[in-house]
């Protein structure tokens, strides 16, 4: 995890300010011109407006009645030539020689990974400083979600795109559906809302809606007077009540009973119920988050959710991907699995690509368990192939394969051969691909086409080191 000598509230407090900032800026209106109209332009007035002031001079000498006209028109273009060379001779060295020179030294950094691009000896200068600052956005956007969500792990794209929604969203006083697979992380997308939003500092209160019973769930929810039913020993506060003026997170939406979905969608509306076998309404000051692994479309359907319960809850929704939609994510997840595991342990290249090829049903959860397993299993720390549980190599192998595990094609055998030399030799030289061109002794583009068909995250290799 990052350090940096400034707090989260600041970053987060001056992250609201700058959005802040670019709504007001919004709404002034601004005309964008593309570069490559405004540099023609510029060079063109230029060049006009010089032959225009070099006739003056030449008509003020009187020199266009002595000279002929082809002589003038020498006079014009070379001027213009001048001028237009000194202008360019000004602009390259004061703005484009130390852009080149700055991406020159960042090309070289350790922290990116050159992946050289097709016919890249043809590739134009713009084409190569646009890649190299969408490196830099991208390991700025790394940098920030580690700052802003030091709990949940993962760089993707995907989990980029999460991040950003949540900073959205968080601020404000909507109420959030977060939808997505058993084991995705949605409790821990609830409680990072909560914790950059304006209610951080007041009651955060969960409850699971599948692990109560369907006769206490109401009381939990609501409360209950004394002597309202049998073992109703005296009068308690229900979630709502506790959280007033904070957020509560309903996990498990999908499996709450229709009667309770009833009084549920009263209090969404009107904010307000009764507490169990009492009469007095008390009015709440809650947010809602709310989750589900259900399809609740599909529940609405079977008459099993109520339609209008779901338009309420769906004010502001969030669908996490599953783990094999997120690839590159898996080694850092392991790695973090891997250090706080009760023996820490590190993966082989070879286990690491079982890991990748599997499709995880169970996605964060089910990896956070098999590693501690492998981990336990393992010898001198290393977790090697037959670490890993059987049915996750087997069906790794069936995916890679195409064939059954026990029977894997040549040509299946000999890829994943040559994959996981591709991705020894990238761990040696530390993701730098010269070098581990070098040690397989082949050139540095036969192995960026090789890592490209095997689709292998140089990125997620580096990292294992």
């Amino acid at each position: 995890m990052l350090r940096h000598s400034i707090s989260r509230n600041d970053i987060v407090g001056n992250f609201y300010d700058f959005i802040n900032f670019e709504k007001k800026k919004m709404k002034k209106k601004n005309i964008n011109i593309s570069l490559y109209v405004l540099i023609p332009v510029i060079y063109t007035g230029i060049s006009v407006i010089t032959m225009i002031i070099s006739y003056q001079f030449l008509y003020y000498y009187e020199l266009p009645q002595r000279l002929s006209t082809s002589r003038i028109f020498f006079y014009l273009v070379c001027a213009t030539g001048l001028i237009v060379f000194l202008v360019s001779y000004i602009i390259m060295r004061t703005i484009f020689q130390p852009l080149l020179q700055f991406i020159s030294k960042t090309q070289k950094m350790p922290i990116f990974s050159h992946t050289p691009m097709e016919n890249e000896e043809s590739t134009d200068e713009l084409t190569k400083i646009a890649k190299v600052f969408k490196d830099i956005t991208s390991i700025l956007s790394n940098v920030e979600a580690k700052e802003l969500f030091p709990n949940i792990i993962g760089t993707s794209a995907l989990m980029r795109n999460i991040f950003m929604q949540i900073i959205k969203v968080a601020p404000t006083e909507s109420t959030v559906l977060i939808t997505g697979e058993s084991g995705t992380g949605k409790e821990l997308i609830a409680s990072s809302i909560c914790e950059h939003s304006l209610r951080s500092d007041k009651p955060f209160i969960k409850i699971n809606c599948v692990a109560i019973p369907e006769g206490l769930l109401e009381s939990e929810l609501f409360g209950h007077e004394k002597g309202s039913f049998t073992g109703a020993v005296g009068l308690k506060k229900g979630k709502f009540e506790i959280a007033d003026g904070g957020t509560i997170f309903l996990d498990e939406i999908g499996d709450m009973p229709l009667a309770t979905q009833a009084k549920l969608l009263r209090v969404l509306q009107e904010r307000q119920f009764e507490r169990v076998g009492g009469t007095k309404t008390i009015a709440v000051n809650v947010r809602f988050i709310a989750a589900t692994n259900k399809d609740l479309p599909q529940l609405i359907k079977d008459k099993l959710f109520r339609e209008d319960l779901f338009f309420r809850l769906n004010v502001f929704s969030i669908l996490l991907p599953p783990l094999r939609e997120r690839q590159e994510d898996i080694s850092i997840l392991a790695n973090h699995f891997l250090e706080h595991s009760p023996k820490p342990a590190k993966l082989s290249t070879s286990a690491l690509q079982i890991l990748i090829g599997y499709s995880w049903p169970g996605n964060i959860r089910e990896l956070k368990n098999v590693l501690e397993q492998a981990s336990i299993l393992s010898e001198n720390g290393i977790i090697e192939d037959h670490h890993l549980p059987d049915f996750i190599w087997k069906k790794s192998m069936l995916i890679s394969g195409g064939n059954n595990g026990d029977n894997i094609p040549l040509d299946s055998r000999l890829n994943l051969l040559e994959k996981e030399l591709i991705i020894g030799a990238l761990r040696t030289s530390a993701g730098v691909q010269v070098k581990a061109a070098s040690l397989l002794g082949i050139n540095q583009r036969s192995l960026w086409h090789r890592i490209k068909k095997h689709t292998i995250d140089v990125n997620a290799v580096k990292k294992l080191q």
